[in-house]
């Protein structure tokens, strides 16, 4: 049984690259949240939506999950819109948007330089993501967001990552009889560039909600 907790300490110590550039964050910009970003969401979520790490002016500046950045954006409307939140979404941790059903939460949970942590930070932070997913009772599927996310959540389950190569819409059978639908990540540059469009994101969602709840 994991001693590790579903949360990182919002001054998590393990990984010694994010640290540094907490602190640089944390001088240049007080007022930001700067600390390992919680997951959000229903505690009896049946889908949990896995992204990469928390963007520095999104989840790193705001507390929450998405909440600031561009792909907060597309992630939240397509919640709402899927019936998996209520309220207005207005990319501000005290909006009131609360999800339904489901939670968010991030492969690396501490905001890396140029949004890329290292294989040894994705791997540090690995155990956070396993507590989270066993501490939903009532989980069923994911939605993984990136190929990080994909290996992450496989590598979570003990498997390795030539189990389930990732692609678009790709679905993996995973250990407990859980499922992980896979997407892109709705990232600016992803939509910008048109690899994944608004339609795109809103179908493998709702596959992602069709298998939690079925």
């Amino acid at each position: 049984m994991s001693t590790t907790p579903p949360e990182a300490p919002k001054d998590c110590p393990l990984c010694p690259r994010l640290v540094a550039y907490r602190e640089a964050n944390q001088r240049a910009e007080p007022t930001w949240f700067n600390g390992a970003a919680p997951s959000f969401g229903d505690p009896n979520a049946r889908l949990l939506v896995v992204g990469l790490a928390p963007g520095r002016m999104g989840a790193n500046r705001t507390g929450r999950p998405f909440t600031g950045d561009y792909a907060g954006d597309l992630l939240y409307s397509t919640l709402k819109k899927l019936g998996l939140a209520e309220g207005e979404y207005r990319a501000d941790p005290n909006d009131g948007f609360t999800l339904k059903g489901a939670m968010i939460s991030n492969a690396v949970r501490c905001a890396p330089p140029e949004n890329k942590p290292t294989p040894a930070e994705i791997a540090t932070c690995r155990p956070f993501l396993s507590s989270r997913m066993a501490a939903l009772p009532k989980l069923r599927a994911m939605l993984a967001l990136g190929s990080i996310a994909h290996e992450s959540v496989l590598r979570a389950y003990g498997l390795k990552p030539t189990a389930s190569k990732f692609g678009h819409a790709v679905e993996t059978e995973l250990p407990n009889g859980h499922i992980m639908v896979s997407s892109y990540h709705c990232s600016r540059y992803n939509t910008q560039t048109r690899r994944l469009t608004t339609e795109m994101f809103e179908t493998v969602m709702a596959r992602a909600k069709a298998i939690a709840f079925g």
